[in-house]
């Protein structure tokens, strides 16, 4: 059974409970104000469906910590539908709906190992690395004189995901990419 935290032992990618439910912490604010009750809020990310949304709590309320299980698995394949995965441990494979992995979806590569993250016995979300390399698969050309500034243009990577680069790079490199923020972090060489 999983335990309680105040406020004060919160932390940014906490998961914890609610009506039912398992959420990721993305942000936190505690406002105590002088002859008031103290304010929680909370910016977090439902674990099964991807989306995000502010609540507001007393300061006060105690946080149930969800009881999950993080276990490793192979990404297999998609069918336009589905995204399916293949656990390390048993061999057991099993689909997660596209929507359940909302943005996550478009840094995945087939053969990545990631940790599925479970809650109540399902899997329920995708914890991928910090960044992933993809292969840029169309990139507009850069023209003479754009290289030397710092703009950036949108690329294509071998995923489908779109992100935008430094105008240097070409069709054919590979990228570092943010998968928190779909954000380009540097060329790999």
């Amino acid at each position: 059974m999983a335990g309680t935290i105040t406020y004060s032992d919160l932390r940014r990618g906490t998961i914890i409970e609610l009506e039912g439910d398992a959420f990721a912490v993305i942000e936190y604010k505690h406002v105590a104000m002088q002859q008031r009750t103290p304010a929680l809020t909370l910016k977090l990310r439902q674990l099964r469906s991807g989306k995000t949304f502010e609540r507001n709590l007393p300061g006060n309320q105690r946080l149930t910590l969800a009881d999950i299980e993080n276990r490793q698995a192979q990404y297999l394949y998609n069918d336009g539908q589905s995204f399916y995965f293949m656990d390390t441990e048993n061999y057991d494979q099993f689909p997660l709906a596209a929507d359940e992995l909302a943005e996550q979806s478009k840094f995945l590569t087939e053969g990545d190992t990631i940790s599925l993250v479970y809650y109540q016995g399902q899997a329920v979300s995708v914890e991928l690395a910090m960044t992933v390399d993809l292969e840029v698969v169309d990139t507009p050309p850069a023209f003479k004189g754009d290289t030397a500034s710092s703009g950036r243009k949108p690329a294509t990577l071998s995923t489908g995901a779109q992100v935008k680069v430094p105008m240097h790079i070409t069709i054919g490199q590979t990228v570092r990419v943010d998968t928190r923020t779909g954000d380009y972090v540097s060329t790999v060489s």
